[in-house]
């Protein structure tokens, strides 16, 4: 039972759940660098990184703002501040997951291997960034960017630089939300000392950065499936993300915080679904 208890404390520690924000883009990724369905070892691996650098990057980010997070009234029911796992268990496991990570890598071709150390700097740097700028967001935007990139390499064994238009879509889908996000800990960050946009330009600009931020985030998609010659079905799709952004939009305010989990997790993870079932379904169509 003890066990079993601290298995699903460490998977609510990861928000394990999540990894459907950035794995739908890599699958994305995929499916159009194998024009069509991956062979299967290859998908198998693919979904074992995914999960396995998320997994990584949350421990870590746990450990590292352990002390953070205790003095943050939003943050300090997290499982270390909480004492429900000890810093040495969860340090414990970033080490074994990252070591996953490589290993998956090393499963899928050379080139995965020999970039997956600069993934895990990307990834595990991020947690330091909130000491330093204001742009962490971004940061954090690029550790789930990469997965379009890092799946194409998976597939191919090389990079296409259409690839980075989604790339940089996913960077900048992600950031314009963390700094919505963010904005839950205005005053908290101010008092730490800590960075974020919210805390350096105010709640209302930062809003208005991160709408232009998912403007930027369409035009780009945009691009990208200009790039890869979309058919009707995945313009549909470009279409139903726009919509759907513009919907989270609508549900909060500078004044109105309270619905923001609902934007930032639930909504998040419909737009990155339906995403990729418009593309995979173009490209059926298509062939």
């Amino acid at each position: 039972m003890k066990l079993l208890e601290k298995t699903r404390t460490t998977l609510e520690m990861i928000k394990w759940e999540h990894s459907i924000f950035a794995l739908p883009f890599a699958l994305t990724a995929a499916i159009l660098a194998a024009r069509g369905v991956p062979a299967w070892r290859t998908l198998v691996w693919i979904l074992v990184a995914m999960v396995t650098a998320r997994a990584c990057a949350m421990a870590f980010n746990r450990w590292a703002d352990a002390d953070i997070d205790g003095a943050n009234p939003r943050t300090r029911s997290r499982a270390i501040p909480a004492g429900l796992l000890s810093r040495s268990f969860v340090l414990g496991f970033t080490v074994l997951t990252g070591i996953l990570f490589v290993v998956a890598t090393a499963n899928l071709n050379r080139l995965t291997l020999e970039l997956s150390p600069i993934v895990l700097i990307v990834l595990l740097g991020y947690s330091y960034m909130k000491r330093i700028t204001r742009w962490s967001h971004i940061v954090l935007g690029l550790a789930l960017g990469l997965a379009p990139a890092a799946a194409w390499i998976a597939v191919r064994g090389s990079l296409d630089p259409r690839i980075l238009a989604l790339t940089a879509a996913v960077t900048l889908w992600v950031g314009g939300f963390d700094v919505l996000y963010a904005c839950q800990d205005y005053e908290h960050d101010r008092a730490a000392g800590l960075h974020s946009l919210p805390q350096s330009i105010g709640i209302p600009a930062a809003f208005w950065a991160a709408r232009l931020m998912h403007l930027a985030t369409l035009g780009l998609l945009t691009w990208f499936a200009w790039l890869f010659a979309f058919g009707p079905t995945g313009w549909l799709g470009i279409a139903a993300a726009g919509l759907l952004l513009a919907y989270e939009h609508s549900i909060v305010s500078p004044r109105d915080l309270r619905r923001l989990n609902a934007a930032f997790f639930t909504m998040n993870g419909v737009i990155a679904m339906v995403f990729l079932a418009f593309v995979a379904t173009d490209l059926w169509l298509r062939r």
